[in-house]
This record gives structure tokens, sequence and C-alpha cells, in this order.
């Protein structure tokens, strides 16, 4: 529909102008029955066959249009891997970007500690080799989610000296962590921010 104000002339320049064919109601109605029913699928496959899942993703789905099952997976893979690599490197700038306040300063906090010691982490995200929702729900505006993540690091912990105090250098180690992001729906920013984190281990 943004297209139908637009016209060209034609290549011979004999000043007739054609416009660009706009699209009809039915396609318009096509496109949004061949998106819900994509949405639908996706719904399906990411909530692993738990009614209480398949819920919170569609009613997080019709309270914002632009959210998906899928987009939000490799919006958060994105998200886990930019926030445990500035955790690593003391990278506070892209941690409160991401981070709710509170869970924010628990990670500052741990920072400033490392820090004071001296000790610095050599760390190589490697993969991911598991994520997927566990709970969601639209708590008035507010979408909540929650994802188990299993992933592989290579994270070693040194002293001043440069004696590793943690970790072993190349072993790659499985962690499991349970992370939850939430978002305004009606607001205009949007970015999900990570309100909580557990290990699972």
């Amino acid at each position: 529909a943004r297209y139908e104000n637009i016209s060209r002339t034609r290549p011979d320049n004999d000043d007739k102008i054609i416009p660009l064919p706009t699209r009809n109601p039915q396609t318009v109605d096509a496109d949004a029955e061949r998106a819900q029913r994509k949405l639908e699928a996706e719904i399906e496959k990411f909530s692993n066959g738990k009614p209480e899942i398949a819920q919170g993703l569609a009613a997080i789905a019709e309270a914002d249009s632009n959210f998906t099952p899928k987009s939000f997976i490799e919006g958060a893979k994105s998200a886990y891997e930019m926030i445990v690599t500035a955790y690593a490197s003391g990278d506070r700038k892209t941690l409160k970007m991401l981070l709710d306040k509170e869970v924010f300063d628990s990670f500052e906090a741990a920072i400033a500690e490392r820090e004071a010691a001296g000790q610095t982490v050599d760390f190589t995200f490697v993969g991911l080799s598991n994520i997927e929702f566990t709970e969601v729900e639209l708590d008035k505006r507010n979408a909540i989610v929650t994802l188990r993540i299993d992933a592989e690091v290579v994270s070693i912990t040194r002293d001043a000296a440069g004696e590793v105090v943690e970790g072993t250098p190349g072993q790659v180690v499985a962690i499991a962590d349970e992370w939850t992001f939430m978002r305004n729906t009606r607001s205009r920013d949007p970015n999900w921010k990570l309100v909580a984190t557990n290990d699972l281990e």
C-alpha cells in the first residue's frame, strides 16, 4: 500500500504516467492469513507440547504484533552471547544496555570484586547446544519470558600474576542457565531486558 502514490514514466518518454499496481484488500487479507498460520505453526513448534507455553506465546503475539517465537529465540541467542562475553570482559556499557537495573547491579558488583582482586577472565563462547521456552506469560502489559539455555564455553580466570585460579585452558565446559526477559508490550523501546538469572547445576 505504501507504493500506491509512486508512478513512473515509460522508457520512451512519451509522458504517459503508468501508476504501479496497488495491492487489493484480498491480497492484504491473504498475507495476514499466511502470517497468522506461520505464527500458529511457530507457537506449536516452540511450545514443545506444553499448552501453558503456547497460550503465553499467543497472548504476547496478540499484544505485540512484532513478536514471534522464532525471532525472539534468535534475539535471545544473540543477547546471551553478548551478555556472557561482556560479563567476562567487564564491559559495563553493554551490560547496562541489556540488563534490568537489579541484575546489572549484581553483575557489576561481581565484576568490581574481580577487578579489585586483580583477576582477569579469558573467555570464549563456543556455542549453544539448546535453548527453549520454560515459562511464558503476559502480565497486564508486561511480557515475561523464561528460557532454559545450555551453552558451551571456555572460561579461564587468572590472578594478577597470570596464574590460573579457575578453569582449565582449552577445556570446553557445558553450562546451563535459566534466564528471564521482560518487556512492556506498549513501550516504544523494542528491546527486552534480562530481569533474572538462575544457574541450573
